[in-house]
Formats: C-alpha cells, sequence, structure tokens
C-alpha cells in the first residue's frame, strides 16, 4: 500500500482544545428561565431615511443581545410612503461581534426582504421579521472583549424620487421686498360688454405683473419612513417555528418579495 507524502497529523491537542471550550461554554449557558428574551424597545414612529453610505447596509435599529438564551428572534418595524417604482427599501436583520477597539464584524445576516410598498403616497406598512440569527455563543465572554448586536438594518432598492414640484401661482402685480413701491399704483378694469378685465399700472416705477409662485411647505425630499426596532423578542422554536437561517417576513400595506441571500460580506455603515 502505497504511503501519503506530506500529509500532516491531526493537532489533537488543538481539537481537544476546541472541544473542552464548546463543552465549557454549554455548561455556562443560561437557563431558559422566561418564556423570551426582550431587548430594548423604541419609539414606534416611521423616520424618514435617505440613502447612506453610497446605498450600503445602515442600521434603523440596533440592541444589545449578548447573553441571549434563544437563537430565534422576532422584530417589528413600520414604514411610510414606500411607493412602488419611486422610493422602495431592501431590510433585513444582522448580528454583529463588536471588539474593544470600536471594531465590528457582520456573523449572520437574513435574506433581504424587498419592500416595494404600495401605489398611494403617503401610505402605512407594517412588517415583523422572524430569524435563526446563529451567533456563536452569545453568552460566552472567552476573550473578554466581545459583544454581540442584532441590528435591523435597510438600503434603498429604488429612489428616492421627490415627488413633482407644483406649486400654487398667484397672478398679479409682484415686486422685491426691498424696492420701492409702484408709483400710482394699479388695479383692475373690466370691459362691461365683454366681461373682460386687465391688470394695469400707472407711473414710472412699475412693478412686473405676472404670476407669482407661493413658496410651498412641503418638505418630501422623496425618502421612504422606517422605524427604528419597535422591540426584539427572543423566542423558543414552539412560539415562532417558521424562522430560520434565511428568515421569514410577514408585511402589510404594500407587496414584497424576497431578493440576494445573506451575505456577511455585503458592505454596511458601521
Amino acid at each position: 500500500m502505497a504511503t501519503q507524502r506530506n500529509a500532516h497529523a491531526p493537532d489533537l491537542g488543538r481539537e481537544i482544545k476546541e472541544l473542552r471550550r464548546r463543552l465549557d461554554a454549554a455548561e455556562r449557558a443560561p437557563e431558559s428561565l422566561n418564556k423570551f428574551d426582550r431587548y430594548p424597545t423604541a419609539e414606534w414612529a416611521a423616520i424618514g431615511r435617505g440613502p447612506v453610505g453610497g446605498n450600503a447596509w445602515s442600521s434603523c435599529g440596533i440592541s444589545d443581545v449578548t447573553g441571549l438564551v434563544y437563537d430565534r428572534v422576532e422584530t417589528k418595524f413600520i414604514t411610510s410612503n414606500m411607493i412602488q417604482g419611486q422610493r422602495e427599501a431592501e431590510v433585513r436583520l444582522a448580528a454583529f461581534r463588536h471588539y474593544g477597539n470600536a471594531q465590528k464584524e457582520c456573523v449572520s445576516a437574513s435574506s433581504a426582504l424587498r419592500i416595494h410598498g404600495s401605489t398611494s403616497p403617503g401610505a402605512i406598512g407594517t412588517g415583523i421579521l422572524r430569524w435563526v440569527h446563529g451567533i456563536p455563543f452569545g453568552w460566552d465572554y472567552a476573550d473578554g472583549t466581545a459583544t454581540y448586536t442584532l441590528e435591523l438594518q435597510h438600503r434603498y432598492l429604488v429612489g428616492p424620487t421627490p415627488p413633482a414640484v407644483n406649486r400654487v401661482q398667484v397672478f398679479g402685480m409682484w415686486k422685491m421686498e426691498n424696492d420701492p413701491a409702484a408709483q400710482g399704483g394699479g388695479g383692475i378694469e373690466t370691459d362691461a360688454g365683454n366681461g373682460k378685465w386687465a391688470v394695469y399700472q400707472s407711473g414710472n416705477n412699475r412693478s412686473a405683473i405676472g404670476y407669482v409662485t407661493i413658496p410651498s411647505t412641503n418638505t418630501d425630499d422623496g425618502s421612504y419612513g422606517i422605524s427604528t426596532m419597535h422591540y426584539c423578542a427572543g423566542l423558543p422554536e414552539d412560539r415562532i417555528p417558521e424562522a430560520g437561517p434565511a428568515g421569514w417576513a410577514w408585511y402589510i400595506g404594500g407587496t414584497s418579495s424576497w431578493g440576494d441571500a445573506g451575505n456577511v460580506n455585503d458592505p454596511f455603515v458601521g
């Protein structure tokens, strides 16, 4: 029988050390004293959000989940002004491991939920994401520095598209506020025979006559709105059996579909 050359013998010491670490972590796992884990709640208000960082993933809600018990999580969010073909979003859940030097890495991510929205401007939508987070030993402080966060992230799929400008205009005399008023003023003459009217001015310092645009108070810049993470609850399998590594979602207030699979190497805004 031929002898295999250049083969490396198994590093039994390293394998035993890793097995021991896993056993220690399992022994330190928290007891499931509660029916679910509860993470910080935030105000449930859909805040307008524009593109960030060249349309990289941007977090709109963050929860510290270090020490979690369950590997299945649920979060809720609401949206506003998701308009088909004008302002559409992708939303996902992602888990991050943080280091003591203010750096973090993405350790797992759900698939991207594409929210196409409604055909009606101003429509409100409600979404739920359920996911198996895949955080390895969230309670394990072996290196003394790592913590974990769960982040609700979004990025633009379409848009933002500002609404068409259509401001009110008034026909009449106008001038700049720092210019003197027209000499002789102005008025309206009517043609009694034909029912017509005309605006006239007299004097030498005449102001312009025409359509004056009334400034608009509309502050809609074309962005959609999405809330922060309303809450994030870690739940056992019997409560949310549909959760999985790819994610499960429910959305009303418009149409939605699934996009790309979770990718921890996607660029994100730290």
